[in-house]
This record gives C-alpha cells, sequence and structure tokens, in this order.
C-alpha cells in the first residue's frame, strides 16, 4: 500500500513524477529487442514437441514409431494353397503320393480250341515278381485292342487264290476297331509293304482295294514271314501275324528249319494262319485233274501253315467255303482281344529304372494249381500268356 508524501515537503513528489518516466525507460529496451528481429532472417521454427516433450505429437516423428511397432506385432499367417485334412489324430499329411502300381495283361487260353477262359477270380491268379509273390488289389476283363500284320499271299498262280485272300483279308479288315494298328504286306518272289502300322481303315481299304495284278507265280512264304517277323521284333508288346495264303514255298532262300527257328526265338508273336484255294483244290481232286505230286505238295503246305500257329499259340483255319469266314475271324477276335488286367502293388517299391521279371499262375481255392476239364470230365490243358516282365521307373533327379 503506498503512503502520501506530506504537503509540507515537497520534493517528496519527486519520486512519483519520476517513476512512470523510469519504468518507461527499462521497459524500451525490452520493445527494441522485440522489434530487432525483423530485420534479420527468421529463425528455424520448432515444433511443440521439441519445445515441450509433454505437448501432442505430430507426424515428423511418427514414421519411425510405427515401423518399430509394427515390427513388434507378429506377421499375419499366410493364407494356404490348398486346403488341409486332418486325421483323427489332428496331424496334417503332404497331399502328395508316389506308390508304383502295375497293370498286368493277361491271357487264358486253352491249348487245343484257343479259346477264352472267362469266369476267372483275383485269388486265382498269383503273381510273382523276381520270385517274390504279390498281392492282387484288383482284377477286371477288357478287350485289348490289336497290333497286327496282315501277310497276304498275291501271286500269279491262280485267280481262286487270289479270290480267296482278298475275301479273308476284306472279313478281317471289317473286324477292325478304331484302336486297333494294322500293317499290309505281300509276297510273291519278294516281299512289298503296301502300308506300314495304321489304325486309319481306309488306308488298309485302300491297300487292299491295289492287289489288281501279280507280278510273279513265286510264292517265297519263308522269306517273307522271316522278315515279317523281324520287323515285328522291334514293336513292344503282343503282336499278332495275319498269314493268308496256300502255305507254299517256291524259291526262298531260308529253309523250313530256319524259319521253325526264327519263330521260337521271336517273343511275343502269334502266328494266325487262313488256307486259300480248298475249294478249287478238292474239286480238282475230286476230278482227278490234280496229280499225286502236286497233291502232296498241297498237304505239306497245310501242314507248315498249321504248324507256324501252333508253335506261337495261334489258330488254323482252312476254310472251304468263303461263309466260314466271319466265323473264323470272330474266333480268332476272341482269342486275341479278351483278357484279364490285373493290378498290384509292387514289394519293390524303389524307382530304380531295374528290370522286374514277372509269372503268372493259376491256383484254385486251396493255393495248389488250377486243373480244368471239359463237359465229359476230362482235363484240358490251358496257357497262361503275359508279359515276361517290366521296367520299374528310373531314379528322380
Amino acid at each position: 500500500m503506498m503512503t502520501q508524501c506530506p504537503s509540507n515537503r515537497p520534493h517528496c513528489n519527486l519520486p512519483a513524477i519520476l517513476l512512470p518516466v523510469m519504468i518507461l525507460a527499462l521497459a524500451l529496451p525490452a520493445l527494441h529487442a522485440q522489434d530487432a528481429p525483423s530485420t534479420q532472417t527468421p529463425p528455424q521454427q520448432t515444433t511443440p514437441s521439441s519445445q515441450d516433450n509433454s505437448g501432442p505429437q505430430t507426424d515428423n516423428g511418427t514414421i519411425i514409431l510405427k515401423k518399430k511397432k509394427d515390427a513388434d506385432e507378429p506377421p499375419p499367417p499366410a493364407a494356404p494353397a490348398e486346403p488341409k485334412v486332418k486325421n483323427p489324430n489332428n496331424e496334417t499329411f503332404s497331399l502328395r503320393v508316389d506308390v508304383p502300381i502295375v497293370n498286368l495283361d493277361v491271357n487264358v487260353i486253352l491249348d487245343k480250341t484257343h479259346q477264352f477262359v472267362p469266369g476267372l477270380k483275383a485269388n486265382n491268379f498269383v503273381v510273382l515278381e523276381d520270385g517274390v509273390e504279390q498281392q492282387v488289389t484288383s482284377l477286371r476283363t477288357t478287350q485289348a485292342p490289336i497290333t497286327a500284320v496282315m501277310l497276304l499271299e498275291f501271286a500269279a498262280n491262280s485267280y481262286y487264290f487270289i479270290n480267296d485272300m482278298q475275301n479273308a483279308s476284306y472279313t478281317f479288315f471289317q473286324s477292325l476297331r478304331p484302336d486297333d494298328y494294322i500293317a499290309v504286306v505281300t509276297y510273291d518272289l519278294r516281299t512289298h509293304i503296301l502300308t506300314d502300322f495304321t489304325n486309319n481303315k481306309q488306308i488298309v481299304g485302300q491297300a487292299i482295294s491295289s492287289l489288281v495284278i501279280p507280278g510273279f507265280s513265286d510264292t517265297d512264304l519263308f522269306d517273307a514271314l522271316y522278315e515279317t517277323l523281324d520287323r515285328t521284333s522291334r514293336i513292344e508288346g503282343r503282336k499278332y501275324i495275319i498269314l493268308i495264303g496256300t502255305g507254299r514255298d517256291t524259291f526262298s532262300k531260308i529253309t523250313l528249319d530256319k524259319i521253325l527257328a526264327k519263330i521260337k526265338a521271336t517273343p511275343n508273336v502269334t502266328i494266325f494262319t487262313i488256307g486259300t484255294g480248298a475249294f478249287i483244290r478238292e474239286l480238282a481232286d475230286a476230278q482227278g485233274a490234280m496229280g499225286g505230286i502236286q497233291r502232296l505238295n498241297y498237304l505239306q503246305a497245310e501242314n507248315q501253315m498249321r504248324t507256324f500257329a501252333s508253335m506261337t499259340g495261334g489258330l488254323s483255319f482252312n476254310p472251304l467255303f468263303q461263309g466260314a469266314l466271319p466265323d473264323i475271324f470272330a474266333q480268332i477276335n476272341d482269342s486275341i482281344r479278351n483278357e484279364y488286367v490285373i493290378t498290384y502293388r509292387p514289394t519293390n517299391n524303389h524307382n530304380d529304372g531295374t528290370y522286374r521279371k514277372v509269372k503268372v499262375l493259376l491256383v484254385d481255392g486251396e493255393g495248389k494249381p488250377l486243373r480244368m476239364q471239359d463237359e465229359k470230365g476230362k482235363p484240358v490243358k490251358y496257357s497262361v500268356i503275359a508279359r515276361d516282365g517290366y521296367y520299374a521307373k528310373p531314379p528322380v533327379e
């Protein structure tokens, strides 16, 4: 609280008058200090965060903080490429399964009639791979395609022989299916390949239709059959030769013994033979127009054709009339098309690229060799035809 100076002391009023002047004098330096920065470069503005750490944060310092925050959080789980299936034990397994499976084509035919034996069950088959018995997982019956060579005798010896050959080849040609592969080869003095293996029925039909005018009268059957066996041996799988002709051989370089040895040495080939000219020969023999030597030659030719077929498990026919051809080829188709397909998983599941030997046996319910008999109770012999082995998959590189 301010005290008032007495009136009888005028000098006491001087400090009261000078007080505002002194206050103004003290304030002028401060005002001058505030006006001075206007003539200099403005200083860098500072953010509130640099002046006061307790204030709100701005965007200048949030990038580093956000990265640190993101690094502390666990990454989101990746979406699975495919659904996972859990087993009862809540364990997840890979979907890739690499288990070798073998499909084995097996044909069971009667030795005498060469008919297909139907009605066999999976427990009737025993599969041995390298001597080790395998477990058959499935068995089905199917009709397999044909890979065959029609070997036709086309020589200038008799019109009736050519006519019979063409009728027989046309009948077989009509029985073909889209997945059958057929080659057409003719022979006289030489062997002529009309068409290579094809499943085009039009090409096969054109090849047969081109057989109009023969060139030579010689029939070198042994040479032609030897060359055909040599070519078919380079083809994998089972092959068939449909030999249509008289069976006579005139000037072959190959002898009968050599062609028989060639047949034995050629695996997976079955020969079916159809004789031509049987009716005209029977007619000539009945009229006495055929001599003894000529008759003997044709009998020997028929026996050779029959031998070629029997050595390979095929059939031999010598029809008198052309009307028998449809039934003949139906029997041939039944013999070579029907087969069993056996599926098993080998005990040796290593992919080492090695060759595995396979053998198929037939057993009864007690595990003994299966016995077959006809209607009269007589035992019937049969053959089991299957490939002798396969190559395992090579190792994965």
